[in-house]
């Protein structure tokens, strides 16, 4: 029996059309030409030996077998990319200052960390888990070189715009909050002020004309986590990072407004950073990526308009 082998190349293509959401911006990135990309797809298909895309309205979605292949294909690239960087920066040295968001302190965290690791020993970091304002502060004053934030309109000289992640509604795994829509004001559990959710949540309860009051207050997302599996209060965040004892809320079900989406920046001291906070940037940058197409598949679907 021939053993498949897959094509690296191919498996970028594949998996930078996914992030993206199009696999039209993926040639453009990749600079390839759309037909190109088109026969790169095909031909992962063939040596997959099934269907990879279905048809989903006018663009293309993943079947079960695409979903598999996706992830194989992330674990791959990861592992080439991560023995490339080995092997061409052995000597890398240096020191990095990373802040982010708890919300990516459990999830996120170790496996940029492990991965950055692995390939460059001699790098020191230095990860400061804290809340958006003391990121911008930190990042701004040179504290940080790198801070992973959410978004409340604020720009530095060096930011990027990673994506919009959708806010929702929180409540425990398992039972419900107790309150009923109309008769009781709704129990809002969530984190000392200021917070960008918070006031999202508060605002969008007092246009639907919708009562609430603060049922619970935490200085840490464990806490908010702990009170909200308790149903103690329903909380506001996105859906990257939840632990199992909590669950987003279907809003129109609940009786609950809809939430907008939540920006989310990474924010860089400087312009041309030197090449270990570079490397931990484009790592931050994919772990980050593929989380939010994990948690948030809307975020990446359809696919392709330009596999034909």
């Amino acid at each position: 029996m021939r053993r498949t082998i897959f094509d690296l190349d191919v498996l970028r293509t594949f998996a930078t059309g996914m992030e993206l959401g199009n696999f039209a911006r993926a040639a453009d990135r990749l600079g390839r030409s759309t037909s190109a990309v088109s026969a790169q797809l095909k031909k992962l298909e063939e040596q997959a030996g099934t269907l990879i895309f279905r048809k989903a309205g006018r663009g293309l979605a993943l079947t079960d077998a695409g979903e598999t292949m996706l992830a194989y294909a992330r674990r791959l690239l990861e592992l080439n990319d991560e023995a490339a960087a080995a092997v061409q920066s052995i000597e890398l040295e240096g020191w990095v200052r990373l802040g982010l968001q708890e919300d990516f302190g459990e999830t996120l965290l170790p496996d940029v960390l492990g991965r950055f690791a692995r390939a460059h020993p001699k790098v020191r970091i230095e990860a400061r888990v804290v809340r958006n304002v003391e990121l911008i502060e930190r990042v701004t004053s040179g504290k940080l070189d790198l801070a992973l934030a959410w978004s409340d309109g604020t720009l530095t000289p060096h930011c990027e715009k990673i994506a919009g992640v959708p806010m929702r509604w929180i409540g425990p795994a398992e039972g419900a909050v107790d309150w009923r829509l109309g008769s009781e004001p709704v129990p809002l559990a969530s984190l000392e002020a200021p917070c960008l959710l918070r006031t999202a949540a508060t605002k969008a309860l007092d246009t639907a004309g919708i009562p609430w009051r603060l049922a619970f207050v935490s200085p840490s997302l464990g806490g908010l986590w702990a009170a909200t599996a308790a149903g103690l209060g329903i909380s506001i965040r996105t859906p990257i990072g939840l632990p199992r004892k909590v669950k987003p809320l279907v809003a129109n079900d609940a009786g609950l407004p809809d939430l907008p989406s939540l920006g989310l920046v990474l924010h860089r001291a400087e312009a041309e950073p030197g090449p270990a906070t570079a490397l931990l940037a484009s790592i931050m940058l994919q772990s980050v990526r593929e989380a939010i197409t994990d948690t948030v598949p809307s975020a990446v679907q359809p696919v392709a308009k330009a596999y034909a």
